[in-house]
């Protein structure tokens, strides 16, 4: 039997949402593989579960900059939610982010005046205060949105003239809609999430007995609810679910990309058009 370590237990209950129990049976039965163990719930939960959880671990705070063509998103972290709170760690992390905005878009890497402010802020609380990451973006037009506790925030850029309202709504669309997007438009959901649904439900539908043409019927349904689900044009909007994302913005605009980032996630939910 493999050797399964609470941390993996936590880690795919972080992903999928279920039972401490449930994900170390599951893990134990694929021998520790994590992806396996995951699709296996998938599959006895008929796909129902959330995979899309937040995989919060750690404390800080993100922000961001906009400065007319140009916008930074940043990532702060803290040891402690106390230090994360404090105004002087709010102010660090604008003071980081508009030195980001000054760089080219991409990633960007803490230089000698972030390291400053960073040093200052350990100095002052004793913490290991760090810059986790930081991106700068250019090009259109940018709105934002910082949850209240400023763990969460969501950076949306858009092509032609949308409205500071809209943008903010999407973003507080993209913030609280289950699941998250996955990318702006159909063409940008990631292909291995379309076709692992795609041989989910199919073995789902043979495992039930259908005859093939009636599967692969199934199976196409099941995709575009996926991309539905997935892509942020398509969705529906959380504040009134008749109305679709894409309907919201004026003729001749689009998004062209959204970050969405939450304090201590191994990865940025991010999507950009291609």
């Amino acid at each position: 039997m493999a050797d399964i370590s609470a941390k993996e237990v936590m880690a795919l209950r972080n992903k999928t949402g279920l039972s401490m129990m449930e994900c170390k049976k599951a893990l134990v039965e694929t021998g520790g593989d994590v992806g396996a163990a995951e699709e296996a719930l998938r599959k006895k939960m008929k796909g129902k579960m959330d995979t899309r959880t937040d995989r919060v671990a750690g404390e800080g705070r993100v922000t961001i900059e906009i400065e007319g063509s140009k916008a930074a998103i940043v990532e702060l972290r803290a040891e402690t939610d106390f230090t994360a709170k404090n105004d002087a760690f709010g102010s660090a992390a604008t003071a980081v982010a508009k030195l980001v905005v000054a760089e080219p878009a991409g990633e960007v890497s803490t230089n000698d005046a972030m390291s400053k402010v960073v040093d200052e802020l350990r100095i002052s609380t004793g913490e290991n205060v760090s810059v986790a990451r930081a991106e700068a973006l250019e090009g259109g037009t940018f709105g934002s949105y910082v949850h209240h506790d400023g763990k969460t925030a969501v950076l949306v850029q858009c092509e032609g003239d949308v409205p500071h309202e809209v943008m903010r709504d999407i973003c507080m669309h993209i913030t609280a809609a289950v699941p998250r997007p996955e990318g702006v438009t159909r063409d940008d959901v990631p292909a291995d999430v379309i076709e692992k649904e795609k041989r989910l439900a199919k073995e789902m539908a043979m495992e039930q007995g259908k005859p093939e043409e009636i599967a692969e019927k199934i199976v196409e349904g099941k995709v575009n609810k996926l991309y539905e689900d997935l892509a942020l044009l398509e969705q529906a909007f959380v504040k009134d679910p008749n109305v679709k994302i894409k309907e919201l913005l004026p003729s001749g605009t689009t998004v062209k990309a959204f970050r969405r980032w939450t304090v201590g996630e191994t990865a940025t939910a991010e999507a950009a058009a291609s």
